[in-house]
């Protein structure tokens, strides 16, 4: 050897090293006597004459490949009981060649460099390219002083792992390089509820990276050995959720997995790979009918239509809404068909089940069929034939009246088109004459100041669940506090509903028993059937009668000019059909309504499908009385160019002579002719007072529907278009 035998250092190393042989090995091997081990070629001293790494620079004439080791480093290594020699066994004396052969880790690590050429990472690409990593991209390109695994300071240390997977698989270009198809994995783990318990909470039991895809021998995720594949996942996951597996194997689920496993449902199916949350937590039940709706998407199609489904896909991104989840109802891990015993929704069962929710529930509110789909008559024959009823009532009213507006809007543009300075001074006169008559007293009114806020209450709160595929739906509904928000104003609009109805009935009945005597004859006194008829069927009634068929005929031949303007009396035609709805919507939607309110109660008597029944009626009449309010009764009272931009009528009461002339003269003339004129006339009357107030109230009710009319257009042309 050419060593420099005047080394400053060379002594003091030779006598540490002697020292410490012999107070470790010389006892030991007394103690027990042992083969003899031949010492290395070269010792490890000599090769850190010239390797330590307090030479900073590297001395005259050393090889620019020179590698400084620093011995407190080594000795915490992995390799920090080995000799040099033992890794560059090719090395036999020193000072030796400037570079020496690469190491073979193989002759130690055997299994691993197996297990590592078959894994996704070590395997030759397809592309002819370099495999994705070596040892080195995880461990660390310093071998020198590669760390145990289980050192807190390793790169592949439990809470290393994380950011050394990310220099590859969160990176986006890397990721591109290396083909992969998702470069935020990494990113998505650590917020999950693994990530965060690794780097929250810092528990070690929380599993990282490799307790789920392996460690020298992570597979790509179709390889059938890999950790991760259908075939092996639940057992990766039931190391560390105990007991889980058994439960997941005899489910529905697990016997499609056993038959065939490219078509079950696996852990990361529902719980996701690197998203995984708390079940509990509200956002996974907002999600779950999606993660179930990848498989049963018919099944979801009809869940969604439910009010369970609908409320949980109007709140996605808010707290969990106390509706049922599919798996509420079908269990988490423990799904089995419905005729097996273990079910939950097993005849045996499925009333403690729903009685979960719905305190009270019987055998006859467990036919409530939440899957059922109103458009198939064969598997739902009655639901069917209510929603075929629903559905012809609905088109063949919006279509009628569609054609009545067009047309009307039709004949008073062409009117205005021959005169238009007539056609603005007439409207002036209408709407500007002080001369006025009474035509709402002021109960009347308040009323319909019940009706008008109750309606638009029902409807905000309401059509996000008829239209809850809509994003306009979910703000709205995220405005509201979420569905029980929205449930709990929903059903105070409704109890003022019932409110002014049983008020405008005690109304009727207290003016009947007034003029009770109006039904008999004048002249004798008697009971007359023709007087009740007058009553319940002449001009100042609300009731339908022969007349609105002969003035909507009237109406319709001036459309088409076939005949003159009609003139009507104190009611309508179209007036009386809005009169009419209001008994026939709160009567189909009003009782529909309370079925679904409290349908425990009603299934006391009842069968449970009523409430599959319910819904259709109650979801499609809300629809049209929506609709119809504000298309049609707006441009009847409203909208009109005559009336534009609002008849003020409601509010005030009060109705001038030029408009009672230009269109109610018959009313008119029957005062007239009765003598009973001046009993409407206003004499004095704080309308101008209350106009502003009045004003903005009704520009505000006009302004919201017709931007809820315009919302549910939309919501409807788009579901079409798909």
């Amino acid at each position: 050897m050419n060593a420099d035998t005047h080394h400053p250092i060379r002594p003091a190393r030779a006598a540490l090293t002697l020292f410490l042989f012999a107070a470790t090995v010389l006892p030991a091997a007394v103690a027990t006597p042992a083969p003899a081990k031949p010492p290395p070629a070269v010792p490890s001293s000599e090769c850190m004459d010239c390797h330590e790494a307090e030479f900073k620079a590297r001395k005259k004439g050393q090889p620019k490949e020179w590698v400084g080791v620093r011995p407190e480093a080594f000795a915490k290594s992995a390799h920090g009981a080995l000799n040099c020699v033992d890794c560059h066994n090719s090395l036999t004396e020193t000072p030796h060649e400037s570079k020496l052969p690469k190491v073979d880790c193989v002759r130690c690590h055997e299994p691993a460099v197996a297990q590592f050429q078959l894994s996704i990472h070590g395997a030759p690409r397809a592309d002819g390219k370099p495999p994705a990593a070596t040892c080195a991209t995880c461990h660390g390109a310093n071998t020198h002083e590669l760390l145990p695994a289980k050192h807190i300071d390793s790169p592949v240390s439990k809470f290393n792992l994380l950011p050394t997977c990310a220099t590859c698989h969160d990176d986006e270009k890397r990721a591109h390089e290396l083909g992969l198809t998702k470069h935020d994995a990494v990113k998505h783990f650590r917020d999950s509820i693994h990530g965060q318990g690794l780097y929250k909470m810092g528990l070690n039991v929380a599993p990282s990276c490799n307790d789920c895809h392996g460690v020298h021998d992570i597979r790509a995720l179709k390889d059938a050995a890999a950790h991760t594949s259908k075939a092996n996942l639940s057992a990766t996951c039931t190391t560390c959720h105990v007991g889980v597996e058994k439960t997941y194997l005899a489910s529905v689920h697990g016997e499609v997995l056993a038959k065939q496993p490219d078509k079950a449902p696996v852990c990361t199916d529902c719980h996701t790979a690197h998203d995984i949350e708390r079940p509990s937590s509200a956002h996974f039940k907002a999600t779950s009918d999606q993660l179930c709706g990848k498989c049963h998407e018919g099944r979801l199609e009809n869940y969604h239509e439910t009010y369970h489904g609908k409320a949980i896909a109007l709140n996605r991104a808010g707290n969990a809404p106390a509706v049922a989840a599919c798996y509420d109802c079908h269990g988490h891990h423990d799904v089995f068909k419905s005729s097996d015993q273990r079910s939950r929704l097993h005849s045996a069962n499925i009333v403690k089940t729903c009685g979960e929710c719905h305190d009270g529930a019987n055998a006859a509110f467990t036919q409530y069929q939440p899957h059922a789909d109103p458009s198939d008559g064969k598997n739902y024959p009655l639901l069917h034939k209510v929603y075929l009823f629903m559905t012809t009532l609905l088109i063949g009213v919006f279509v009628f009246f569609t054609l009545h507006t067009g047309f009307w809007v039709g004949r008073m543009a062409l009117n205005y088109s021959k005169d238009p300075a007539a056609f603005r001074a007439a409207r002036a006169a209408a709407h500007h004459d002080p001369e006025t008559y009474r035509r709402f007293n002021p109960f009347e009114r308040f009323l319909h100041m019940l009706v008008v806020t109750s309606f638009m209450a029902l409807v905000i709160t309401g059509m996000p669940l008829k239209f809850y595929y809509a994003g306009w739906a979910k703000v709205l509904f995220n405005l509201l506090g979420g569905p029980e928000s929205a449930r709990i104003l929903h059903h105070l609009a409704a109890i003022v509903t019932f409110g002014y109805f049983a008020l405008h009935l005690g109304s009727l009945a207290i003016g009947f028993w007034k003029n009770r005597r109006a039904v008999n004859d004048p002249v004798t006194g008697r009971f007359s059937l023709r007087r009740v008829w007058s009553a319940l069927f002449g001009p100042d009634s609300m009731s339908p009668s022969f007349q609105d068929f002969r003035d909507l005929w009237a109406h319709g031949k001036w459309f088409f000019g076939r005949g003159e303007k009609p003139q009507w009396d104190r009611w309508t035609y179209w007036e009386r059909f809005d009169y009419l709805a209001v008994f026939w919507g709160v009567a189909m939607i009003g009782v529909s309504g309370l079925v679904l309110w409290f349908p425990v109660v009603f299934t006391k008597l009842l069968p449970g499908w009523l409430i599959n029944i319910a819904f259709v009626i109650h979801s499609d009449e809300a629809l049209l009385a929506a609709g119809f309010i504000f298309a049609f009764h707006f441009f009847n009272t409203h909208f009109r160019i005559d009336r534009f931009p609002m008849d003020t009528v409601i509010f005030s009461g009060h109705i001038t002579k030029t408009e009672m002339l230009q269109e109610r003269k018959k009313w008119y003339d029957r005062l007239v002719a009765s003598g009973k004129l001046d009993q409407h006339r206003v004499l004095h009357s704080d309308w101008e007072s209350r106009k502003p107030l009045f004003k903005a109230l009704g520009f505000t009710f006009l302004f919201i529907g017709v931007c809820i009319l315009a919302l549910m257009v939309y919501a409807l042309l788009s579901r079409l278009g798909h």
